[in-house]
């Protein structure tokens, strides 16, 4: 039973930082690589950032790139994206997802705001 959980989200002033943490199990998490996605309100859900499953290889949104950082940590089966000088529109909810099988795995995801 694949399980992922987004947290960390919260409210933020503009170029403040969050860090927020997908937690998984079900599966070997060490195995898959991960990604990053966000849906702000009326736009599609939209590629963030992507992580290998060692971790030595990253992919980012070139509207995040040089501000955010997607790591992961194999012994806790978590993958982090840490957010600095966030913008106001950061601000969506983001969400966790592993391809196993063919199959898209989601979490609930975490509401970020980005306001002053």
């Amino acid at each position: 039973q694949v399980q992922i959980v987004e947290s960390g989200g919260g409210l933020v002033q503009p170029g403040g930082s969050l860090r927020l943490s997908c937690s998984a199990s079900g599966f070997t998490f060490s195995n898959y690589g991960i990604s990053w996605y966000r849906q702000a309100p009326g736009k599609e859900r939209e590629l963030v950032a992507q992580i290998s499953a060692s971790g030595q290889d990253t992919n980012y949104a070139d509207s995040v790139k040089g501000r955010f950082s997607i790591s992961r940590d194999n012994v806790k089966n978590t993958v982090y994206l840490q957010m600095n000088s966030l913008e106001l529109e950061d601000t969506a909810v983001y969400y966790c997802n592993v391809w196993r099988f063919g199959v898209p795995y989601w979490g609930q995801g975490t509401q970020v705001t980005v306001s002053s």
